[in-house]
């Protein structure tokens, strides 16, 4: 791991990665909206060439290739930075496995770090999205209808009275990441990936009702030790990457009373503390706005969100821990967060495939535009996108064709293996 700074101000932030994804823009985003306060930044990275790393706002960066390890090692480096900090860290995860280690690790990284407390067990009974379904229905939170197969019997009974399309996801992600979240169209699919699943981690797929007719709605917030919400935002999915179902690619701020209502009662009848980020399906069917997953950590597109104090969900964090006022004001709506990448993507998707009319796209971007990766007083993580964009796009390519090659291969093995006549 590289040395950090000397001669620091007070509270200085650490942003904590435990996986291998260069290209999230929510650190960058704590980056800047921490660093223009002039809080000293440090920043987890996989490598030297991390786009956030050129960011004018980060103070400095620890090189650590952290996916995968145990808790006992990610706690042994840990300690290590909070030594080289010396001061008291404001800690911040920007995944689910860091929100888990800091919970149920607390009374080691309190020795050198900063971060809301709260019960042990509550990020991963969130996170882990089969207790989270359990969980809304104890507690009566709107939801999808899902099941947690343990046998592939199990799958074959629920096949009976599904209706198709069905969503699939890993419900501990972290234990399964070759398997992403999709749309299943048919039931052989449906049982070819759970085979797939069980062999690699048993009994972690969930598979959840696909509401068709419905909108997407975001709810980000920070609630204080006492599980009040000192800040508290909903806004719209507009374009998502995968198209129709993946990461938020263009979202735009809209207050909505009856979901912050709902969000916020929800997070007092956990006792949250911290930073969430909780995605919502609004149901034309029942009108109901149905929990599709709790993030118990920072979101990528939470700068989407601001308050009239120019609060977001990172600021509300730090002024809390660090003993400073935070007054709860109402949010900046028509503000509108663009992932540039994805998002060309996506319209480009949406206009030759969905009849996406240009001028409509045009005004998709009507508003306080922010832009997840462009800054012009911060232009150098933007420019690093690009050839690691490119080298993502190399490796699918070569995995495309080493599986084709494969496929082919087999093919031919086939045929000879075939008797004559």
């Amino acid at each position: 791991m590289a040395s950090a700074n000397e001669g620091l101000s007070p509270f200085p932030v650490l942003i904590l990665k435990t996986g291998r994804y260069a290209l999230n823009h929510g650190g960058l985003g704590i980056i800047r909206s921490l660093g223009m306060l002039g809080a000293p930044v440090f920043s987890v990275i996989e490598d030297h060439l991390a786009p956030t790393a050129f960011s004018k706002y980060l103070t400095g960066t620890f090189v650590w290739e952290t996916r995968d390890l145990p808790s006992p090692r990610l706690l042994e480096g840990l300690e290590k930075i909070g030594r080289q900090l010396k001061l008291p860290t404001v800690l911040i995860p920007t995944d689910d496995v860091g929100a888990i280690l800091i919970a149920e690790e607390a009374l080691t990284l309190q020795q050198w770090f900063l971060f809301p407390k709260l019960r042990s067990d509550i990020p991963r009974r969130l996170a882990d999205k089969s207790q989270l379904h359990t969980m809304c229905k104890q507690l009566r939170v709107p939801c999808p209808q899902a099941i947690s197969p343990g046998t592939i019997s199990e799958v074959y009974e629920f096949i009976e009275t599904a209706a198709f399309p069905v969503v699939v996801k890993p419900s501990k992600p972290w234990l399964n990441s070759t398997i992403k979240p999709s749309i299943v169209a048919s039931p052989s699919a449906l049982l070819d990936l759970y085979r797939r699943s069980e062999a690699l981690v048993p009994s972690n797929l969930l598979i959840q009702e696909y509401i068709r007719d419905g909108e997407d709605w975001l709810f980000d917030g920070y609630c204080n030790a006492d599980s009040k919400c000192l800040a508290a935002f909903t806004g719209r999915k507009l374009r998502s990457y995968p198209p129709r179902f993946g990461s938020a690619t263009l979202s735009r701020s809209v207050t909505n009373p009856a979901l912050l209502q709902q969000a916020e009662a929800l997070l007092e009848a956990v006792s949250y503390a911290g930073i969430m980020d909780i995605d919502y399906r609004f149901d034309k069917r029942d009108g109901q706005y149905k929990l599709v997953d709790f993030n118990p950590r920072i979101g990528a597109q939470f700068r989407l969100f601001e308050d009239r104090e120019r609060n977001d969900v990172a600021r509300a964090l730090y002024r809390d821990l660090t003993g400073q006022s935070v007054r709860r004001s109402p949010q900046i709506d028509g503000r509108v967060l663009v992932i540039e990448p994805y998002d060309c993507l996506t319209s480009l998707h949406d206009i030759l495939r969905r009849g996406l009319l240009v001028r409509d796209w045009w005004r998709s971007f009507n508003g306080a535009r922010e832009f997840a990766w462009f800054s012009r007083s911060d232009p150098f993580p933007f420019i690093g996108i690009w050839p690691r964009l490119a080298m993502v796009c190399v490796a699918k390519a070569l995995r495309m064709l080493h599986f084709l090659f494969r496929k082919s291969e087999a093919a031919g093995n086939k045929l000879r293996r075939r008797p004559l006549g």
